[in-house]
């Protein structure tokens, strides 16, 4: 007989399997209404897939997992989607979460599935990928999607698969069950998980020694496979052996460590319940729709384990098993040590429903108040995690998170042993379980805080960088126009001697901005010409869009319509300035040159035509030819001007590119934007040729 250890710690509290177990395995009528949480399992929840008023099949898929930790979800019968809502969910908080809910329409109609008949030859990916598809979590209570145990890290080895048939829990015989009546398909999950996990040396199904007639079934059922690296270990009876790292210890001798998992120390660890799932899942195609679940209580007239479809209310399966309202002390989901109460039995079964309690009030009494800690230890005696739960029981009061991290309390295993010996009824879990939700809430807002930390902190640093690039610039500016004057000034005292002519004020007035921006007087009028002409034509459109628009929007643009106006008057004004100060301009250039040649005949230059007067008058009869102009004339004359200013746009980069000009890019730019706005305007014609 192999050899098996103890663990430290544990507690013999009355089994009460026999209940429901005088049985044996059946099933409930089809619920009209099946509500499908979309979080059964560890992890995020699913993401629906289906829409209200779409019919479904048994086996479809109806939800898609959300990441790696996360599972699929798939309709436990044919029928119609009624809706996607919060309902009430089976879990401690009694909150509500997403439900996806199915009417069913009696049929029980099944997809097609994709059976594999020889898994063994089968690609371990391609298997992995099978089970994941199915969404099968660990129905053993923990929820943990199977197929990433199945799949464990690369650098590690894993020499020991073991199967989870310990059941400690009091009253729960779903896995017993299962064993006795299905163990050839336990035995041909273990082949197949063994192939998928490379062959390792030794499969190990634990099983309690309080299940004679489960041991007994999967005996011969082993002995009919012939597979001799597969063996069936029964141990003593104790509380709670039937914890992940307490089954490796006790098949193995392995003890984990804290904060790692049996993978490390080369086991990999799986509920019977699950492995049937996974092999159904490969086999036949069959994703997870049901599951085994053990309903048992004296407020039930009838105590057995039951095959139901995931999203059965609770309430329908009491209905079936003769529930008496007024004789039921609480209902409880799980056992009574690590079970919850649930507020209310219109919740559904799912994936991790291995058990409905519905006890009497004489079966399960209300605990009595708690009272003060009185130091006995008799808590770290049963602790099987060997943790120090009255430690852990003062940090959580004080609410010291530090404290509780550093004493270990992620390796709690919530199984309720020291509750059970506590002699002052502390419900030492209850604050255990608080404490770890408050340290995971703590983790996930620091995550959130460093994350947002991360993005000030860059922020700060890209907005410094730029606060340099840019004093660096003001810097280097500064310091070219320092070089200017001083160069100016040189120039201007090397010239002292040289005789100057002092033009007029009102001359370098008119031309000092065009010179500033390398723009002669004829380019600067075109260009205020063209503004011009593109308000007028901007309050035209308004005006058109004001006319086909009614209501409120028509009055937004009766305010577009008077920005329009104003805009057309600040650029005629500009326009009607310019060729003013140009005039003037160009009469006291006149009469200064006059008055050099009075003064020197001898140097009097040949007459040459005045620039400002010719653009002068240039531009008179152009506006004048513009107000007889039609939008069609006015368009195509501004064809006309963009089309002279490409041409020449383009000869410049030209010569810029021959003569390597550093330039070069800003000329490409410029040049661009002209071609874009010729083009529009193009466009504009045709289609206004087009309406013609």
């Amino acid at each position: 007989m192999r050899k098996t250890w103890d663990i430290h710690g544990g507690i013999h509290p009355a089994e009460n399997k026999t209940q429901s177990l005088q049985s044996p395995l059946g099933s409930v009528p089809l619920a009209p209404e099946l509500v499908l949480p979309l979080n059964q399992h560890i992890g995020k929840p699913a993401l629906p897939l289906v829409a209200e008023g779409e019919q479904v099949l048994k086996g479809q898929l109806i939800a898609r997992a959300d990441g790696p930790i996360s599972a699929n979800l798939h309709a436990p019968t044919s029928g119609i989607i009624q809706s996607i809502e919060d309902r009430a969910l089976p879990h401690p908080s009694g909150g509500s979460g997403p439900c996806i809910i199915i009417a069913s329409d009696g049929n029980d109609t099944w997809t097609e599935l994709e059976p594999c008949a020889d898994f063994e030859s089968a690609d371990r990916n391609l298997l992995l990928d099978k089970i994941r598809a199915a969404g099968i979590a660990g129905m053993g209570g923990a929820g943990f999607p199977t197929a990433i145990k199945l799949n464990p890290r690369g650098n590690l080895t894993i020499d020991t698969l073991i199967l989870n048939g310990t059941e400690c829990e009091p009253y729960i015989t779903a896995d017993d069950i299962l064993m006795q009546t299905r163990a050839d398909e336990v035995i041909a999950g273990a082949m197949l998980l063994r192939h998928m996990l490379g062959n390792p040396e030794q499969v190990l199904i634990g099983v309690e020694d309080n299940k004679p007639d489960a041991i007994k079934a999967l005996n011969d059922a082993l002995a009919t496979a012939d597979n001799k690296a597969i063996e069936v270990v029964p141990f003593p009876t104790k509380y709670p052996s039937g914890g992940e790292k307490q089954l490796v210890q006790i098949l193995t001798g392995r003890e984990v460590p804290a904060g790692k998992l049996p993978a490390d120390v080369g086991v990999v660890c799986q509920n019977v319940g699950s492995t049937v799932a996974a092999y159904r899942a490969v086999r036949f195609g069959e994703p997870l729709v049901s599951r085994i679940t053990t309903v048992v209580g004296e407020a039930l007239e009838t105590q057995r384990n039951i095959e139901v479809p995931l999203g059965t209310p609770i309430g329908h399966v009491l209905q079936h098993h003769g529930f008496n309202a007024s004789k039921v002390a609480r209902l409880i989901m799980g056992g009574p040590m690590m079970g919850f109460t649930l507020e209310t039995a219109n919740v559904p079964v799912v994936k991790t429903t291995n058990c409905i309690l519905a006890p009497s009030a004489k079966e399960m009494p209300e605990p009595p108040p708690a009272q003060a800690c009185i130091r006995c230890g008799m808590c770290a005696e049963v602790c099987p995690a060997n943790l120090l739960p009255q430690q852990l029981f003062w940090y959580s009061m004080a609410e010291d998170l530090e404290k509780l991290e550093a004493h270990n309390i992620a390796d709690c295993i919530e199984c309720g042993a020291c509750s059970y010996v506590c002699p002052s009824n502390i419900p030492l879990v209850q604050y255990y379980r608080a404490s770890k939700g408050t340290i995971r809430q703590h983790a996930i807002d620091k995550e959130k805080s460093d994350r947002s930390r991360a993005r000030f902190e860059f922020r700060q640093v890209r907005m410094e960088k730029a606060e340099a690039e840019k004093e660096a610039k003001r810097k280097a500016r500064k310091l070219a126009a320092e070089a200017a004057k001083k160069k100016m000034a040189a120039k201007q005292a090397a010239g002292v001697d040289k005789p100057k002519v002092e033009k007029a004020d009102v001359l370098a007035s008119a031309i000092a901005q065009a010179k500033s921006q390398d723009l002669s007087p004829e380019d600067q009028l075109a260009k205020l010409e063209r503004a011009a002409n593109s308000a007028r034509s901007r309050l035209e459109k308004t005006h058109a869009r004001a006319a086909a628009a009614e209501g409120e929007k028509k009055d937004a643009i009766l305010a577009r319509v008077k920005d329009a106006e104003l805009k057309v008057q600040d650029t005629e004004r500009k326009l009607a300035k310019f060729i003013e100060q140009t005039q003037s301009a160009s009469a006291a250039e006149a009469s200064t040159d006059k008055q050099e040649d009075v003064e020197s005949p001898e140097k009097q230059p040949a007459a040459e035509p005045d620039a400002a007067s010719a653009a002068i008058e240039k531009a008179k009869v152009k506006a004048a030819a513009q107000a007889s102009m039609t939008p069609a004339e006015k368009l195509q004359q501004q064809l006309d001007s963009l089309k002279t200013r490409v041409e020449k746009a383009r000869a410049r980069l030209e010569k810029a590119e021959a003569d390597n000009d550093e330039n070069v890019e800003a000329f490409r730019t410029g040049l661009e934007k002209m071609q874009a706005k010729y083009e529009k305007l193009t466009l504009e014609q045709t289609n206004s040729q087009n309406d013609g």
